[in-house]
């Protein structure tokens, strides 16, 4: 046992969402699963929060993430929300399958699949086997891609049924984050006119994720200034890397920027920019390339739920920003996937259009493509073979050629930089689905596998070359429902 690190033993606990009024939250315990049993913990997650790894090898840590042992301090609760699901306000949700055990370094721990609460309708509370790996491997590989999200310390299996559609396996994720908070949280209590509740839980946020605004004089003007930058910012990272999130309801959405709630996303296989990776969205509201624009209609829900707190033309100037911010952001990192040294919207922009255009025109796999283009010296071979067409692809690399040219690092400095913004691996839904039909087998290889990629996305890995190709064609873009 390390001395400097905790035992579960020892460990203790905080509460701090259980200070704001009783309105926010529902007690509620834990319902174990049956035969628990660990499938993979992450050392990373564990030395944030200062757990000695050496407890994973213990029952008792199984039994935690089990919810069947409760450290000291621990209080378990629900949280309560309304939100907009697919554009339509729905006042009452939360967490129908998380828990909320308890605070440690700041980090709020969840057990998601952990048993029926207040806020479940009409579920069951659970968590099946296949949408919890997904969601334990998918947080970390976005953590690997440097974009801000939800964490997982420990995923279990068990010998729980539990039916969807036909009998699964229950599993839970322990999920961590320094905030719990979402968009839906305020919507609330602004809709049912809980004022006093919307004060409380607004200095509630603020001192959780923006602890710099609490004495200032318009903090919580201040305070949705810093989530419109966020969501901007959040927003662009994901359509750099070509990530669709598939449910961007406002209870999915985190005042603290962060990807939460891993249901039916996707990376792109080829690069389609009307993708719609969640089988529900029939109208594709929630397609890969409107997820900046549904970040802004979700941003001005957020407003209108904090109207009672601040002057609506304060607020409104600030969203009419998140354009901006947003281009901004997004032109910057697709600069860094080109190789560009500096980029400027007037300059780039037709260069940027053209390219994406291109890919969408050849079904070209996206993350295959800009890895491809972090290796060219101006030989185009590689890039040729990727596409069923070669004139498209010259054109395109005319002009990237001539806009080489404004650079003056070496090509090798340039090439060194691309790879550490162009991943090699992504974890697309085939490998994913790989590892789950496996892992309903007891064979966890290769979840092991994945989370080896998912933590350093950018290395080579030559033992897993076989994931860095073109996505199989019986496997690409396809759709998968919320309970994925």
């Amino acid at each position: 046992m390390n001395l400097n690190k905790l035992n579960l033993n020892t460990l203790k606990l905080t509460n701090p969402y259980l200070s704001l009024p009783t309105e926010c939250y529902d007690r509620v315990l834990p319902s174990p699963l049956v035969d628990a049993h660990l499938i993979h913990a992450n050392a990373s997650v564990a030395k944030m929060l200062e757990i000695d790894e050496s407890e994973f090898e213990t029952q008792t840590f199984v039994d935690f993430v089990n919810g069947a042992y409760q450290p000291m301090g621990s209080d378990t609760f629900a949280m309560c929300y309304a939100g907009h699901q697919f554009g339509y306000f729905v006042p009452r949700l939360g967490d129908g399958r998380a828990i909320n055990i308890g605070t440690l370094n700041g980090l709020h721990l969840q057990l998601k699949g952990a048993g029926e609460t207040k806020y479940s309708r009409s579920g069951d509370g659970r968590a099946v086997l296949r949408s919890s790996i997904r969601e334990y491997l998918m947080s970390e590989a976005m953590h690997g891609l440097g974009i801000e999200t939800t964490r997982a310390l420990a995923l279990i299996g068990s010998n729980h049924k539990v039916y969807r559609q036909t009998w699964e396996t229950g599993a839970i994720v322990l999920r961590v984050s320094p905030s719990w908070v979402r968009f839906g949280t305020f919507e609330y209590f602004a809709h049912k006119k809980r004022y006093s509740e919307l004060e409380a839980l607004a200095d509630y946020a603020i001192a959780e994720s923006y602890p710099h605004l609490m004495d200032e004089p318009h903090k919580y003007l201040l305070f949705f200034t810093e989530v419109v930058g966020k969501t901007a910012r959040l927003m662009a990272d994901w359509q750099s890397v070509g990530f669709a999130h598939g449910v961007m309801n406002t209870d999915n959405m985190s005042i603290h920027g962060l990807t939460i709630d891993y249901g039916p996303y996707a990376f792109l296989d080829a690069y389609d920019f009307g993708y719609i990776c969640n089988h529900t969205d029939q109208g594709g509201r929630y397609s890969f390339g409107n997820q900046p624009n549904v970040g802004e209609w979700n941003l001005q829900a957020l407003m209108v739920a904090l109207s009672p707190l601040v002057n609506s033309d304060k607020l409104e100037k600030v969203l009419a920003q998140y354009p901006q911010l947003y281009t901004q952001r997004y032109l910057y990192l697709m600069g860094k996937k080109l190789g560009l040294e500096q980029v400027t919207q007037e300059k780039d922009l037709d260069l940027f259009t053209h390219l994406l255009g291109m890919l969408q025109g050849l079904t070209i796999d996206y993350t295959l493509f800009f890895r491809t283009l972090s290796h060219y010296e101006g030989d185009r071979k590689d890039l040729l073979n990727i596409g069923l067409y070669h004139k498209p692809m010259n054109d395109w690399l005319d002009s990237y050629d001539e806009r080489l040219k404004a650079n003056t690092i070496s090509t090798e400095e340039r090439l060194v930089s691309m790879r550490k913004h162009n991943p090699k691996y992504v974890l697309k839904n085939y490998m994913l689905q790989e590892a789950i039909d496996l892992a309903e087998k007891g064979d966890f290889s290769i979840v092991n596998d994945l989370f080896t990629i998912a933590q350093n996305p950018y290395a080579e890995h030559k033992a897993f070359e076989r994931w860095a190709g073109v996505t199989p064609n019986a496997f690409k873009n396809q759709k998968l429902s919320c309970s994925s």
